[in-house]
Formats: C-alpha cells, structure tokens, sequence
C-alpha cells in the first residue's frame, strides 16, 4: 500500500509531461497540414528545372533511369 505514495505522483508528473508535450506540438503547427504530405508524393515533377539547360537535363534523366 505505501507504494501508491509513489506511482501517484509519478503518474500525475508524466500525464503532466506528456500534456506539455502535446499542447507545444499543436501550438508549433505540427498538426497543421495532415493531407499536404500524403497528396505531394502522387505529384508528377519529373520536369527538368529552370536552371538546366536542355542537354543537362535529358543526362540527369538517363542517369535517374539507370542509363
């Protein structure tokens, strides 16, 4: 029985730690955006960038395919 005189308060101090865990990952925006990162690996951006001029981006092409 004496033991309760210690899971209590230990009990109290980790449903306090894991609630301070929780409100700061809600207040800094971690539950935000849920369905952006399951939409974005289906987007097709297999497009060469502004930046590559068009015979660097047919190499990097052949290079992603193995070629």
């Amino acid at each position: 029985m004496e033991i309760l005189w210690l899971l209590i308060p230990m009990s109290v101090l980790l449903v306090l730690v894991m609630g301070c865990i929780f409100w700061w990952s809600v207040r800094s925006g971690q539950f935000d955006d849920l369905d952006g990162p399951a939409y974005r690996i289906l987007v097709d951006d297999d497009s060469p960038t502004p930046e590559m001029a068009p015979g660097e981006a047919l190499a990097a092409e052949k290079d992603r395919e193995g070629g």
